[in-house]
């Protein structure tokens, strides 16, 4: 079982905000590959939305929980497929079968890429399933949410308020347009990462 998880908070209050990119994602691509509609998951504390890309039997995963409270979600995905990697204090565990997806102020709206084993880039959310699983070997496709300089360069919002403010504030009619080609692009990056591997979808999506 693959599981595709989408950051962001739960409540109507915070539908299409920005912090909520990775439950609007999933949204879309659960529509784009058939799968089942939610259902709720009280052990989980999750919306789950099950279906299959090509073979591989995959789960959509929305957390009910708030996001910096994620981990509280993710943690409890037991049959996570794990890998351990090296020996000693090399060692570390991948999580083959883990995509998280979410916002990111550091790359510009439009635009998304994809990450793997790296740190949570101060993204509280992010933070809050490594504690949970234990690692960060595991697949993020990061999806950006800041404007654009004329160079196409993030250019984010600066000191803690103005951050909060920001990524609760929800999406304009013009940007929620083109958020919805962004998603399926998105999508389809997610299916290949189901179907054919995690590099064979950044050779491909993150080639810009």
């Amino acid at each position: 079982m693959f599981y595709i998880v989408g950051l962001g908070n739960p409540g109507v209050e915070y539908d299409n905000t920005r912090h909520n990119t990775g439950r609007m994602i999933l949204e879309v691509s659960r529509s784009k590959e058939g799968f089942s509609g939610w259902r709720e998951d009280v052990k989980l504390k999750s919306q789950i939305a099950e279906g299959k890309i090509g073979t591989q039997k995959v789960a959509l995963v929305m957390p009910d929980t708030f996001m910096n409270r994620s981990g509280q979600a993710v943690g409890q995905l037991k049959d996570l497929k794990a890998k351990i990697i090296g020996k000693g204090k090399e060692k570390r565990i991948e999580l083959e079968s883990l995509v998280l997806v979410h916002d990111d102020l550091d790359l510009p709206f439009g635009t998304f890429k994809i990450s793997f084993n790296k740190s949570s880039g101060g993204h509280r959310g992010v933070e809050s399933v490594i504690k949970a699983v234990g690692t960060e070997g595991f697949i993020r496709v990061r999806v950006g949410i800041s404007p654009a300089t004329p160079k196409g360069v993030a250019k984010k919002p600066h000191g803690e308020e103005a951050v909060n403010k920001f990524i609760l504030a929800k999406f304009k009619p013009a940007e929620l347009a083109e958020f919805k080609k962004m998603a399926k692009k998105v999508s389809e990056a997610l299916a290949m990462i189901v179907a054919e591997g995690r590099e064979k979808a950044m050779g491909e999506f993150n080639k810009s």
